[in-house]
């Protein structure tokens, strides 16, 4: 048996899906090592240069209409220098003096421009932009690293009030500070609604993939359970029907083969198992190697768990007909009790111990090469609904001599759900 492999290639392909709907530019600073955390962060705090960048030049141009030059420097000098920061992290990729660097100009400027215009009346409260600082703090470094900005955003509007009796008001027609407050209330509205929109909604589109992926690893009731904080996950099911299928002859045919072609097969081949077991509410254990294990009756108990099985059984020997070639499977089934739940705390894994399971793999490790091999169980479970053989006893390694039957299929007048 090799490592496991994945039985599907959506795993592998669906780690960059959220990345590739981020716009071009916000891309601009990330790295291939990047987290989607992180790719996010990036991706906001670019987007939120770019577009205070934007509706920065209405505020320069005025300005420089009512010909008050060194208030119209200031957001000048933020869209020079937020250009050429921009062109610095695309090249260098280092985010955290990017974000340093932006997160400073962002509560700096806004403050420094309120006091050039004579304060919060002349400035139409311009320093609200400030805000925007501990509010992307927030988005593009954490809730810790958000604390020294937002107090330092209070410490500079306790400096401001300070300042307000000494400042000399700029000399702004009345229309235009009440157009001027209403741009500022609006604009750092639309920004900082435009930024947490997009930075909730990709949250959201990467936490959609990371419930697709659990779900593909766990059962949605265990991860229902794991997620509700449950501290060790293990139940014991008085019947359930295990069965192990192992493709005889792939290990030394893919020992001359290049490992894509290697991946390829398996994935074509245990993804068509997928359907199958999904087909019939089975639930897919595991893959190692080239074995496939599958179960009837866990997490949710069912009554035709063993029938239900057996048909996969079927449907599986010939799904692989169907594809030709040399390859066969082997398959071996076993009905019992069995225990279930979870095991580790990285790469945790849903699995199932006890007799049952291990005779199951017995079944199919002493079987036959294009049949199925169950136990006495399971004949005496479906014995009225299916044609068994009598294989006679044979020794189980770990177990002893025990009586074993191949599956000869449905009997006259039974369907077998494909």
């Amino acid at each position: 048996m090799k490592t496991a492999l994945p039985a599907t290639g959506e795993g592998l392909a669906g780690s960059s899906e959220p990345a590739s709907r981020l716009p071009g530019i916000a891309t601009i600073g990330t790295l291939p090592t990047d987290t989607q955390d992180e790719r996010i962060r990036k991706a906001t705090l670019t987007l939120s240069t770019v577009l205070i960048c934007l509706l920065s030049p209405a505020w320069v141009i005025t300005y420089l209409v009512l010909g008050l030059e060194l208030p119209a420097s200031i957001p000048l000098a933020y869209i020079l220098i937020s250009m050429g920061s921009l062109a610095i992290f695309a090249r260098t990729k280092r985010y955290r003096a990017f974000r340093l660097m932006q997160l400073a100009l962002m509560l700096a400027l806004p403050f420094g421009l309120q006091w050039s215009l004579g304060g919060f009346v002349a400035s139409s409260g311009v320093a609200l932009w400030a805000l925007t600082s501990p509010l992307g703090a927030l988005m593009f470094a954490g809730t810790r690293e958000a604390v020294p900005w937002f107090v330092a955003y209070l410490a500079l509007m306790g400096v401001s009030i300070a300042l307000e009796p000494v400042l000399e008001p700029a000399d702004i027609p009345d229309p235009v500070q009440i157009a001027f407050l209403a741009g500022n209330l609006a604009g750092v509205s639309l920004t900082a609604y435009l930024l947490l929109q997009y930075f909730v909604r990709q949250r959201d589109l990467e936490h959609a993939r990371s419930e697709g992926l659990l779900l593909n690893v766990l059962p949605e009731p265990i991860a229902d359970r794991l997620k509700g904080g449950n501290g060790v996950i293990a139940d014991r099911f008085p019947e359930a029907t295990v069965l192990f299928a192992d493709l005889v002859g792939f290990t030394p045919m893919s020992a001359s083969m290049p490992p894509e072609d290697v991946v390829v097969i398996l994935d074509e081949i245990f993804s068509a198992f997928d359907r199958l077991a999904d087909a019939r509410g089975l639930e897919k254990i595991k893959t190692i190697g080239d074995a496939y294990m599958v179960a009837g009756g866990i997490p949710t108990p069912r009554d035709d768990h063993c029938e239900a099985v057996t048909e996969m059984a079927l449907a599986m020997l010939l799904e692989l007909e169907g594809r030709g070639g040399s390859l066969q499977l082997r398959i071996g089934i076993d009905t019992g009790p069995v225990v279930a739940g979870v095991i580790g705390r990285r790469k945790f894994i849903y699995d199932l111990w006890g007799t049952t399971v291990n005779t199951a793999s017995r079944m199919e490790s002493h079987g036959v090469p294009g049949r199925v091999q169950v136990t006495e169980r399971v004949v005496q479970v479906l014995g009225d609904r299916f044609r068994f053989e009598p294989r006679g006893v044979i020794e189980v390694k770990g177990i002893g001599p025990m009586p074993a039957w191949l599956l000869d299929g449905r009997r006259e007048g039974e369907v077998v759900r494909t």
